[in-house]
């Protein structure tokens, strides 16, 4: 479901460090996390193998890197790109990328004229095949409520402002659909290789709370 970025209805209701504050509550929250961890490891309710396997399964199988391979192929392919668009659960799983919280997925390309984005008012309903697990802020009650009622405002808090007569809208996750933002190519990129552009592509990119480097950005990057 979207919302059109019309609907707004007032102000920011927080101030722009509310994303700051919740990703310095994470350590707070990661040491209740090994606590835990510890506690259920020596009751025998973990498998601490196990949980080994399923770290390291989202630490390097899946994540914004495998997001980032799909975008790069559709930047490179239009074929493969409107295959996306037409069946992205279908186009996303011939890379190989599928599994829970990615069964139905629905690809939403930038334009010119529309910036989609994501968000799950609900919980923090995320396709972690393609982007991994959700940032704390993704699952924040701030960014839950304003990116609805605020979406520009929320963009700016991220770094960016869209044109005026950009058409935000905004796209409620549900237990049923998850959604991919295909970023718009960044200028200056013909000729790369889909390597090379994935390496352009955030994670924030494809959420549409962000914008993809550009070959100066990575540039920079490497000083």
């Amino acid at each position: 479901m979207s919302h059109d970025d019309h609907h707004e209805v007032g102000p920011a209701r927080h101030h722009a460090g509310a994303h700051d504050h919740e990703g310095s509550a994470l350590s707070e929250m990661d040491l209740r996390v090994r606590a835990l961890e510890s506690l259920l490891t020596e009751k025998g309710y973990v498998d601490p193998a196990a949980l080994d396997i399923l770290i390291e399964t989202y630490e390097h199988k899946v994540g914004p890197h495998n997001g980032a391979r799909v975008v790069a192929r559709a930047w490179s392919d239009p074929a493969y790109r409107q295959w996306l668009l037409d069946d992205a659960t279908s186009a996303i799983a011939s890379l190989g990328y599928t599994g829970r919280q990615g069964e139905h997925m629905v690809a939403l390309e930038n334009t010119p004229a529309v910036h989609n984005m994501v968000v799950c008012t609900l919980c923090s309903c995320y396709p972690w095949p393609v982007l991994g697990l959700p940032p704390v802020w993704y699952k924040s009650a701030p960014y839950r409520s304003r990116a609805v009622i605020d979406p520009r405002g929320v963009l700016k808090e991220f770094g960016f402002e869209l044109p005026p007569d950009v058409e935000v809208r905004v796209w409620d996750s549900t237990a049923e659909v998850r959604y991919l933002v295909l970023p718009m190519r960044p200028p200056g990129t013909d000729g790369m290789s889909e390597r090379a552009l994935a390496e352009l592509v955030t994670r924030d990119s494809m959420i549409g709370t962000g914008l993809p480097k550009t070959p100066d950005d990575r540039k920079q990057d490497a000083i």
